[in-house]
């Protein structure tokens, strides 16, 4: 096994070549991540004949992520409610209550949350590449984790940024489902791969939510949203979608459903009542999963790195919220699991 920044491909060189370089042939739509081993002609997964994008002739067959037995997918209509944490926090808990192996892949191209989410954003940590070039998760809390954040280059304040078209984000994509071993990064014994691997996706219906229903056999999607009106409605594009692409949905989480009163204790709907998401999901026939409250802990937790769902949680400064004193996602994730992970 070989790291990215070894002799050979200087991480500083790999990145320049394959995020800004114009001259070099690993700066291509077929190889956007730059993999050494992989000529622009060859594509990626490693078959010769990649899967093809262009719908209006023929869909691809559906098929497995290697060393992976089951795909859950967290999804929301729009951007800000909370997907990527919910996605996060699902991973750890179901981990935490079946003790599978679960793993976290991060397909949000331009805006990717797990490095900071699952506290893997520090300077200088980057994948290491197996003998066969494919790409080995880095680990924290117990989770194998991918993202095209690790891969990125950072400005001088830590900040990271993609600014590609359809086709580089689409062989991207491609690469972080087929390209990644999923069976390393254990630290010792050799993992014979996922039991489950949860996918934070982007947020709405466009090109890569749909080429992953298009590639990949998808066990169940989780759709995240909260009680505004004005959110319900791209709920209802996102359970369209799934339906058309034939993946079952597991059902719908509201975030940010109440906020408790520190002093009085009192709760208090700061976005709406979720009247207008029950009738939703009622008209639409799907599953109410559970209500996640407005709280000040759970970001705590997420800007620390560490998520709320790993109990007991590190005693806060006096300034900051007490701890909760339950995972609010736990229930979340026991539905998940027993309705098709069991």
């Amino acid at each position: 096994m070989k790291k990215l920044c070894d002799t050979r491909f200087p991480r500083a060189l790999f990145l320049r070549k394959t995020f800004f370089g114009t001259s070099s042939t690993w700066q291509s739509h077929r190889n956007p991540l730059g993999l050494p081993g992989h000529p622009p002609e060859a594509g990626l997964p490693r078959t010769g004949s990649p899967p093809r994008l262009n719908i209006s002739r023929s869909l691809p067959a559906k098929r497995d992520i290697p060393h992976v037995a089951k795909v859950l997918v967290v999804a929301s209509g729009k951007g800000g409610v909370g997907k990527s944490t919910l996605a996060v926090n699902l991973a750890v808990s179901i981990k935490n209550l079946s003790k599978l192996n679960v793993g976290l892949l991060d397909l949000d191209i331009f805006g990717p949350s797990v490095p900071k989410l699952m506290g893997l954003e520090q300077e200088g940590l980057s994948p290491e590449l197996t003998d066969q070039n494919a790409l080995v998760p880095l680990r924290n809390h117990g989770i194998g984790c991918m993202s095209i954040g690790f891969l990125m280059p950072t400005n001088g304040s830590g900040e990271t940024m993609v600014a590609w078209r359809g086709m580089m984000v689409m062989k991207a994509v491609q690469q972080l489902l087929f390209d990644v071993d999923w069976r390393g990064g254990g630290g010792g014994a050799q993992p014979a791969g996922l039991d489950l691997l949860v996918i934070d996706m982007p947020p709405g219906t466009g090109d890569v939510p749909l080429s992953l229903g298009q590639l990949v056999n998808i066990h169940g999607a989780v759709i995240v949203t909260t009680p505004q009106d004005i959110a319900l409605i791209d709920v209802t594009k996102g359970v369209n979608m799934f339906r058309k692409l034939d993946i079952p949905i597991i059902g719908s989480v509201l975030n940010m459903s109440t906020f408790v009163c520190p002093s009085c204790g009192t709760a208090h709907e700061v976005f709406g009542p979720a009247t207008s998401f029950e009738k939703l999901l009622a008209t639409q026939g799907v599953r109410l999963l559970g209500q996640l409250p407005l709280a000040p802990q759970i970001a705590h937790a997420s800007d620390a790195g560490r998520p709320i769902s790993l109990l007991p949680h590190i005693i806060p400064p006096s300034s900051l919220p007490a701890p909760l004193d339950h995972n609010p996602f736990e229930h979340i994730a026991n539905k998940c699991r027993s309705i098709h992970f069991p």
